[in-house]
């Protein structure tokens, strides 16, 4: 009998030991400590991360970064390879736990946007700063060492790529490196896709996927990338919008013209282009566009499922400044992101500013682009946009009107566009969402946000369609983060919940 004691208290350490290491299911305080003591080494591979310039036009930064990136897998211990491509590679990592163990693919999107450093409120977008808020919209830098001082939570970094996308990122990578160090081994396959051209369009994606169906095989995909909800709750996404973008050219004279001299005899064409973008809206912010918002036909169940979320309309108008939605569209913030949409995105004619001048310019750009939906198609909704131009009166050309053209039309305008990712949507209430549902709730209760689709892209649509499988963005950055503008930042109460949010996943049985 007293062997037998001995025995069955030696089985159960032996069992106690291999929970520890073997399928640890980690408690709420365990996550949030194991975090907590991570976040100033993940601050500080942070900040050597965002210190590698990343636009992806660059071959020798994409090269840069994938080095990075291949140097920190490899410590962790996965298989890593370079998935060649006519064009920018990608880099994929893997770790198995078992061969026909369930599998989740991370997208991480490495690349930023591109930088004009004149407009940022510091020295080089590449060299992180941290501040803090001094009044609206006012930050000063500050010294912060998260080794010595204190942790202050709406203390943010700011550099370009810190909340697109490097942060969520590295919030994925310090999880997996608390797995590491903790000897928590991990409950499934993990593979990881790492693209260094997603503000480019990822344009080397999609046949990458299909070219590596077997390769990228999971039962789900799960986007590191995406801003958080208005609240700054921890945030789900089941679908983004597609996108398609086209510049249009409306030429005037030949020449800049002296306004004193030709103001009353040579016609200006801002006046023109501003008659023709005005148009394709109304009072009520609706796209004129004949047809541009069929197919699109909200119930009352969806918009109920769609509302289902913490936002209160007057509170987001004052937050961007704002006396009208365009309520034509949609009646609540959500509601409005299931629809395509049309913006200017840009305009240039001759100078303002210390460089403006009396002249009547030669000719004005606009850059338009588009969000578009499931329901959407891009090439039908951009002809839209050409036959109104041409039903305005204007002579399209190639590129820079003829002489014999100059002579006959009246009106001259170039448009060329081109079409970027395509639209994806998940179920709300599938698999994927009662996966990442019931692992957020263990650290967060109820205050998580699903949302249906996001306003902006990811190229997400190849794995969805081409392997078959569901896609989801788990997302990190605090709303207010400019994204791809100037004095882009990351709160580090973000960041720290975007571990904790990424090593409670990690810690999820995939059942």
């Amino acid at each position: 009998m007293k062997t037998s004691k001995i025995n069955s208290a030696s089985l159960l350490l032996i069992l106690f030991f291999v929970s520890q290491s073997y399928g640890q299911c980690l408690t709420k305080e365990e996550i949030k400590n194991y975090a907590f003591q991570k976040f100033p080494e993940a601050l500080s591979n942070l900040t050597s991360f965002l210190k590698i310039p990343n636009d992806g036009n660059f071959p020798e930064e994409i090269d840069n970064n994938l080095k990075w990136c291949k140097n920190v897998f490899n410590a962790l211990e996965f298989d890593v390879q370079v998935i060649k491509t006519p064009g920018a590679p990608l880099l994929f990592a893997e770790k198995k736990v078992k061969k026909k163990a369930k599998t989740i693919l991370f997208y991480l999107q490495i690349d930023g946007q591109p930088v004009d450093t004149s407009a940022w409120n510091q020295k080089n977008p590449f060299i992180p700063v941290f501040k803090k808020k001094v009044g609206v919209n006012k930050w000063e830098i500050v010294d912060y060492n998260p080794k010595i001082d204190n942790f202050n939570p709406d203390l943010r970094i700011f550099a370009r790529s810190a909340s697109d996308s490097k942060g969520p990122a590295m919030s994925f990578i310090s999880a997996l490196e608390i797995l590491r160090d903790q000897k928590i081994k991990q409950l499934y396959n993990i593979k990881v896709i790492m693209d260094f051209q997603e503000e480019l369009g990822s344009p080397q994606l999609a046949n990458a996927v299909a070219a590596n169906k077997e390769l990228l095989q999971a039962d789900m995909i799960l986007i590191m990338d995406g801003t958080r909800h208005l609240s700054n709750l921890p945030t789900l996404t089941y679908g983004a919008r597609g996108l398609a973008k086209a510049t249009l050219k409306v030429f005037g004279p030949r020449y800049p013209l002296h306004s004193g001299q030709y103001g009353n005899f040579a016609p200006n064409p801002v006046f023109q282009a501003a008659k023709l973008l005005g148009g394709l809206k109304d009072d009520d912010g609706r796209v004129t566009l004949a047809g541009f918002y069929d197919g699109i036909n909200l119930s009352e169940k969806e918009k109920d499922l769609l509302n289902d979320v913490p936002e209160n309309l007057d509170s987001i108008k004052q937050r961007l400044g704002i006396a009208k939605h365009d309520d034509a569209i949609g009646k609540t913030y959500q509601e409005t992101l299931q629809y395509p949409s049309l913006n200017i995105r840009g305009l240039q004619a001759a100078w303002v500013g210390k460089k403006v001048r009396t002249i009547i310019p030669s000719e004005v750009v606009a850059e338009i682009d588009m969000r578009l939906v499931p329901e959407s198609d891009g090439n039908r909704l951009m002809n839209l946009l050409k036959d109104y131009i041409i039903n305005n009166g204007y002579h399209l050309v190639d590129s820079i009107p003829t002489e014999e053209e100059r002579e006959k039309y009246s009106k001259l305008a170039s448009f060329n566009y081109k079409l970027g990712s395509n639209p994806f949507r998940t179920k709300l209430n599938g698999s994927v969402g009662v996966f990442l549902n019931k692992a957020l709730k263990r650290v967060y209760g109820k205050n998580i946000v699903n949302m249906r689709s996001t306003g902006g892209s990811q190229p997400m649509a190849p794995f969805v369609k081409v392997i078959g499988i569901p896609a989801v963005s788990v997302r990190i950055p605090n709303p207010d983060n400019s994204i791809h503008s100037p004095n882009e930042n990351f709160r580090l109460g973000n960041f720290l919940q975007g571990i904790e949010t990424c090593l409670v996943i990690l810690n999820e049985p995939l059942n």
